[in-house]
């Protein structure tokens, strides 16, 4: 069975999100200006990001647009290519392109027979 692993929160504007987010709910907030990105603690976490009690995830918050217009949830699968297989078979769309991030692994997204934008997530070599 494939498991939530990670949730995005699109904001207009990603410091004032972050300050919210921090100070609601005591998330530590990292932005990353070099990916254009934002990484949301949300739990004790080892050296790869990786929270340390199952069951809990940690998140991101990209600038909102497309493909990440509203709030989206990152499914890990074993293969990125297989599940996008299975999701247009069954009435599932690709939403852009795989994407590589490195020695951490691969990201995608699609949208649902509801038209709901979700990731996907493949973890590199050495990573889950």
């Amino acid at each position: 069975m494939d498991s939530i692993v990670h949730f995005e929160i699109p904001a207009d504007d990603t410091k004032r999100a972050g300050e919210f987010y921090s100070k609601a709910f005591g998330w530590q907030v990292t932005p990353m200006p070099e990916m254009n990105y934002t990484m949301i603690g949300t739990a004790p976490s080892d050296e790869n990001g990786t929270p340390k009690e199952l069951g809990m995830i940690n998140g991101g918050m990209p600038k909102r647009g497309q493909p990440i217009d509203h709030t989206v949830v990152t499914i890990h699968v074993q293969s990125i290519d297989d599940a996008l297989t299975r999701i247009e078979k069954l009435g599932g769309k690709r939403v852009g392109e795989k994407m590589s991030l490195g020695d951490m692994g691969f990201a995608a997204y699609f949208k649902d027979t509801e038209g709901n934008v979700v990731g996907l997530w493949q973890a590199g070599a050495g990573q889950m």
